[in-house]
C-alpha cells in the first residue's frame, strides 16, 4: 500500500471538512468513487454546495478535468468537440476532443438529468464502456469518474438508463439547524477571501497515483466468507424491499467497498465497507429502507469493533455538537427574554443535537444525551426557558 497516497487523499478530506461543514460523508463518497473509478451522483436542491464540493475536490487532484452545465438545447459538440472541418472536407467525420469531454479523467456534469437524448445516448457509451464514438473510430478514452449533479431525482423513464450508470447516489441538503453559527462564521470567512487575492489551489495528488494503486484495490475485492454471506443477506433483502439493485451494480459495488478498506487503511473488506449500501436508492424515499437495513449491520460491527467507529459517520463532531449545546443552554439560562421564534429555533436544533449524537453512539455522545434530555425536561417545564 502507498501510505504516502493515502495520506494524501485523507489530507483533500479533511481539507474539504475544514471548508464544507456537514459533507464529510459526501466528500468519502467522492474519494472512493474516483479510487474505485465509479461514477456518483450529487442530489439536492440548489444552494447545499454540490458545484462548490466538487470543483475544490476536483482543484486538489491534479488531473484533465472537465465540467459543464447541462440543458436540454445543449448540443453534443459542447461535451465532446467541434467536428473537425478540414477533416470533414476530406470526406472524414471527426471531432476534435482536445479539453473536451472524451480527454479529461474527472467529469462534472450539473443537471446532468436535464440533457436531451443526443447527449445522453452518447454518455452512456462513455460511461459504461470508457469509449467515445469518434466518427468511424471508437476511441477509448482515460475517464476516471463522473460526478453528475442534480436538484432532483430523475422521473422520466427516458432516464432511467443514465440514472443506473451512477452507482452511488448522495443525498445534498441543507445544514441541521445545531450548524447555523459554524455556518454564518464560515461563511462569511469565505465570502471575505473572494473579495482578496485569489490564491491557486495546489493539489495534493494525482490520477497517474489513482491509476497505480487499482491493483491494491483489485486484491480487496476478494470478500471474506463472512462477509460476502452478510453481503448477500443485504442484497436480498434490499431486493425484497422493492428497491431495484441490478446485478451489474451488486458486482461494482464490491469495487467500492474494496476501494473503502484501502482508504481505511486495511487488507481486506469488513462490515464497516457495507455502508456505500446506504447510497444505492432510486428514489429519496428509499433512503429511509435503506437506512433501516444497513445501519443494524454497521453498529454491530462498531460494537464489537469500537476502535472501528469513524466519526464522519454522524457527519458531525462530538466537541462541535457539544459547543453548539452550550452556546443553547447559556442562551437559555441568561435571563434574556426568549421569543417564540427562538424558542422554536433552539427546539429543532437541540432535537437535531440528540438526533446526531444517537448516530455517534459512543460512550461520550451516550453521556451527552443525558444532558440534552435534562435540558429538554426543563424547556418543556417551563415552557419558554430553563432555569
Amino acid at each position: 500500500m502507498s501510505q504516502q497516497f493515502v495520506q494524501s487523499m485523507r489530507q483533500i478530506a479533511r481539507t474539504l471538512e475544514a471548508q464544507f461543514l456537514g459533507k464529510q460523508e459526501t466528500i468519502r463518497l467522492l474519494i472512493l468513487s474516483v479510487l474505485a473509478g465509479e461514477h456518483i451522483a450529487l442530489i439536492g436542491p440548489p444552494g447545499t454546495a454540490k458545484s462548490a464540493v466538487v470543483r475544490a475536490f476536483a482543484g486538489l487532484i491534479d488531473s484533465r478535468y472537465f465540467e459543464y452545465l447541462l440543458t436540454r438545447f445543449t448540443e453534443p459538440n459542447e461535451l465532446f468537440g467541434p467536428v473537425d472541418i478540414p477533416a470533414f472536407r476530406q470526406g472524414v467525420y471527426r471531432r476534435r476532443t482536445e479539453n473536451m469531454l472524451p480527454e479529461a479523467e474527472i467529469v462534472f456534469l450539473d443537471e446532468i438529468f436535464k440533457s436531451n437524448s443526443a447527449i445522453l445516448n452518447s454518455l452512456l457509451t462513455v460511461l459504461n464502456e470508457r469509449k467515445f464514438n469518434n466518427g468511424a473510430q471508437v476511441v477509448d478514452i482515460p475517464l476516471l469518474s463522473v460526478i453528475g449533479a442534480s436538484n432532483e431525482v430523475p422521473q422520466d423513464e427516458s432516464l432511467t438508463a443514465i440514472f443506473d450508470r451512477f452507482l452511488l447516489r448522495v443525498k445534498s441538503e441543507h445544514l441541521d439547524a445545531y450548524h447555523f453559527n459554524d455556518l454564518i462564521l464560515r461563511g462569511v470567512q469565505q465570502e471575505l477571501a473572494k473579495l482578496g487575492a485569489r490564491q491557486a489551489t495546489q493539489p495534493l495528488t494525482n490520477t497517474r497515483e489513482v491509476w497505480n494503486i487499482r491493483g491494491e484495490i483489485a486484491q480487496r475485492m476478494r470478500l471474506p466468507d463472512d462477509l460476502m454471506a452478510t453481503y448477500k443477506s443485504l442484497v436480498l433483502s434490499i431486493r425484497a424491499e422493492g428497491v431495484s439493485l441490478s446485478d451489474r451494480r451488486v458486482v461494482k459495488l464490491v469495487k467500492l467497498m474494496a476501494a473503502s478498506a484501502y482508504y481505511d487503511g486495511r487488507t481486506q473488506c469488513d462490515s464497516s465497507d457495507l455502508a456505500v449500501l446506504k447510497h444505492i436508492w432510486n428514489t429519496i424515499e428509499q433512503t429511509e429502507i435503506l437506512e433501516g437495513i444497513v445501519t443494524p449491520v454497521l453498529e454491530a460491527h462498531y460494537k464489537a469493533h469500537p476502535e472501528a467507529r469513524r466519526s464522519a459517520s454522524a457527519d458531525v463532531s462530538l466537541d462541535a455538537l457539544l459547543a453548539e449545546l452550550q452556546r443553547i443552554r447559556a442562551t437559555l439560562t441568561s435571563g434574556a427574554p426568549v421569543s417564540d421564534l427562538q424558542l422554536f429555533a433552539h427546539m429543532r436544533a437541540i432535537t437535531e443535537i440528540k438526533t446526531a449524537l444517537q448516530a455517534i453512539g459512543t460512550d461520550p455522545a451516550r453521556r451527552a444525551l443525558q444532558e440534552v434530555d435534562q435540558l429538554l425536561e426543563h424547556m418543556f417545564r417551563s415552557g419558554r426557558a430553563v432555569g
